[in-house]
């Protein structure tokens, strides 16, 4: 036992130290533990596993009702299953210390960023306050664990000319449709998915889209997107009702998958570097208050629920900043 114990603390500071540390570590292990008697825990351990396993499906089963996506879930799911491999102990019994050096420690061998350090955190910080809330820990451990300073990074996106030659790039009516329906309402990929013939109005040029947690809201598209839009679907012959179908038969509905993928291979062909659904989103919202629309509205457009989050995406054109600080302060 004393032997597995040296070998799992070596192994877990092997991309620390170097060769000669790691024997220095190994010696002074070796002198100290052979000081105690250690038994193995494995049944123990089982019943925490058994007991932390019950009280995370209590939790997810929480988040699924609050309206929490699929995905979401599952990430919450896989992040505290990994917590609870790498630090076997019943969940009442956490510590701040311990979350501590399960973040240092995961940042260090995964060379993970703080945007990544921080969303851990954050379901952490989610889970545990949930067992206060629900009366099975006093008190959770992640409180004293602030939020992760990030930075702020200026995120591309995609201008005039990209848009033209994006266009210009593609072959297949369906993409200039996807691109131009993309361009124009800012929608999330897992929402354009999720359309159907029939949620189009070429009348009033909208359609409603489900977001996250189901949430349901208008979007709008362009004179542009309608006219390519009605050109793809005149040439469909399938029965699928899905607005956006594979071009192979038996054209099924296209997922989120083939739609990042499809974008991907047009910008590389249009030369235009990390093309994704996202920067479309991030496009328009940066477009909107540049040319002065409410942000209030924009966060409408958006489906954001808090407002921070609608400014984070927009990047504001820094020509514009200049010229409104001529006009109001100089």
């Amino acid at each position: 036992m004393k032997e597995k114990l040296i070998f799992e603390i070596s192994n877990a500071m092997t991309d620390v130290l170097s060769v000669e540390q790691m024997a220095q570590l190994n010696g002074v292990l070796l002198q100290i533990i052979s000081r105690y008697n250690i038994s193995d825990d494995s049944a123990f351990v089982q019943e925490n596993t058994t007991s932390n396993d019950r009280l995370l499906d209590i939790f997810l089963s929480a988040k699924q009702v609050e309206g929490c996506t699929t995905p979401t879930i599952r990430y919450y799911g896989a992040t505290i299953r990994h917590f609870f491999r790498k630090m076997p102990k019943k969940v009442t019994n956490y510590t701040t210390e311990d979350i501590r050096a399960y973040l240092a420690v995961f940042q260090r061998k995964h060379k993970s960023s703080k945007v990544t350090i921080d969303n851990i955190r954050r379901i952490f910080s989610s889970f545990f306050a949930w067992l206060e809330e629900e009366d099975y820990i006093i008190k959770s451990p992640v409180r004293r664990i602030h939020k992760v300073k990030t930075g702020a990074q200026v995120k591309e996106v995609l201008t005039d000319e990209n848009l033209e030659n994006l266009r210009d790039s593609c072959v297949q009516l369906r993409d200039i449709a996807m691109i131009d329906l993309l361009a124009s309402t800012g929608m999330r990929v897992g929402e354009l998915v999720k359309l159907n013939r029939e949620d189009i109005n070429f009348a009033e040029r909208e359609c409603i889209v489900f977001g996250k947690g189901n949430k349901e809201r208008i979007v709008y598209f362009n004179a542009r997107a309608k006219i390519h839009l009605q050109q793809y679907l005149t040439t469909r012959r399938d029965r699928n009702k899905a607005l956006f179908v594979s071009l192979a038969r038996p054209h099924y509905r296209l997922q989120i998958s083939g739609v990042e993928t499809r974008l991907r291979k047009i910008g590389q062909e249009a030369k235009i570097m990390r093309v994704h659904p996202h920067k479309f989103r991030r496009t328009l919202a940066t477009m909107a208050i540049d040319k002065g629309m409410p942000v209030e509205q924009v966060q409408r457009l958006l489906g954001h629920v808090k407002i921070d989050t609608t400014m984070h995406y927009a990047m504001v054109n820094q020509n514009n900043v200049k010229q409104s600080h001529r006009k109001y302060l100089s």
